[in-house]
């Protein structure tokens, strides 16, 4: 019969209808709850953990955009969503399985390359590239060319236009030579005098000459002193090229011509560089430890036998750490089984210990 009204039908519209005015009125009272809460918090901020944006951002996602707007009150539909998409994202973010790209040079070949480089101021870019090779690492032109940069390294021809102290100590070692002055304070009958003392001494062997003493160096001396060191029977600068100085004006221009005369150039340090000249600063420290600060000394006489005594015992008697712990002269053989003798110069302030030959 038209008419006619299932009764089931019936019961289960009005069952629907009265769930969905409960679970309307569930959601009345719950977003309520939430306006209390945001009342309660005022302006403070609410922080999330990453798992309550998780699960917030999973049920937003079934609601849908017009739905959060009716409901969500903590947060707002738009940051919901966006917490969705980043976990989407997140999903399917392949990067953790992808590979570095280019590997970078390793540490190995970068040092060889900035080696060569250094010592070989005439190599250019293929030529670090073929002496790689050698040594069976392929890197490109480009490669090297980042890492000199890298390093504030020029390029062939900036590098060929300078050269090192260190390269020119290096190229010319065996013909080097400094020199320098020391004072020393000496009593005589006119009371407390300074004393100047010129030596020069090769940085190769560290053999040091005393080129000479006085009270008062002038022009006239200084050029007498330089002939005297490229004497042709026994100046101590024959057969040698350099002899670097630093920039007293004590080294004269006689003193240089005396020196070019003979071939040997006379090169100053560059200002405020005394390291340059470390050798000639060096036996200065030792002498004035050794001896010469520890004495009082009385008379040039005193002081040339002094002087003398010390440079002695600095060639025959002291042995050099730079020398590998050796003597700078000797020419006699080890004795390991006489009696032990002790050599004292200076009244015992220096010492010499050696076998008695047998």
């Amino acid at each position: 019969m038209r008419g006619h009204i299932d009764p089931f039908r019936f019961l289960a519209t009005v069952l629907a209808g009265w769930a969905n005015q409960r679970q309307q009125v569930a959601l009345e009272y719950l977003r309520e709850e939430n306006r209390v809460l945001r009342e309660q918090l005022g302006n403070q901020r609410i922080r999330f953990t990453d798992d309550q944006r998780i699960r917030l951002a999973e049920k937003a996602q079934e609601l849908g955009r017009n739905a959060l707007r009716q409901i969500a009150t903590l947060v707002t539909p738009e940051t919901l969503l966006a917490w969705h998409r980043k976990l989407v994202a997140q999903k399917y973010d392949g990067s953790r399985y992808r590979g570095p790209g280019r590997p970078q040079v390793m540490s190995e070949i970068r040092k060889l390359i900035l080696d060569m480089a250094r010592h070989n101021r005439s190599w250019g870019y293929t030529r670090i590239q073929g002496a790689l090779k050698n040594l069976g690492h392929s890197v490109s032109r480009g490669t090297i060319d980042n890492i000199l940069k890298q390093h504030g390294i020029d390029s062939v021809p900036e590098r060929l236009r300078k050269t090192s102290w260190r390269e020119f100590l290096a190229a010319h070692w065996e013909m080097i030579t400094g020199a320098d002055f020391f004072t020393v304070e000496v009593w005589t009958c006119f009371g407390l005098v300074r004393f100047l003392v010129f030596f020069v001494i090769e940085l190769a062997t560290r053999k040091v000459h005393i080129a000479g003493i006085h009270r008062k160096l002038d022009e006239a001396w200084m050029e007498q002193v330089g002939r005297n060191l490229v004497d042709m029977e026994d100046g101590f600068l024959r057969g040698r090229k350099y002899l670097i100085h630093d920039r007293d004006p004590l080294f004269t221009q006689s003193f240089q011509q005396a020196l070019a005369a003979a071939g040997v150039k006379a090169v100053k340090l560059p200002p405020r560089s005394p390291n340059l000249n470390a050798y000639a600063e060096r036996f200065v420290r030792t002498i004035k430890e050794s001896c010469l600060d520890r004495i009082i000394i009385f008379g040039e006489q005193g002081l040339r036998r002094a002087i003398s005594e010390v440079v002695t015992h600095y060639h025959f008697e002291r042995n050099h750490q730079g020398l590998g712990n050796q003597l700078v002269l000797s020419s006699a053989q080890v004795n390991s089984t006489g009696a032990v003798r002790r050599r004292g110069r200076l009244g015992g302030l220096l010492n010499y210990y050696h076998r008695e030959a047998a």
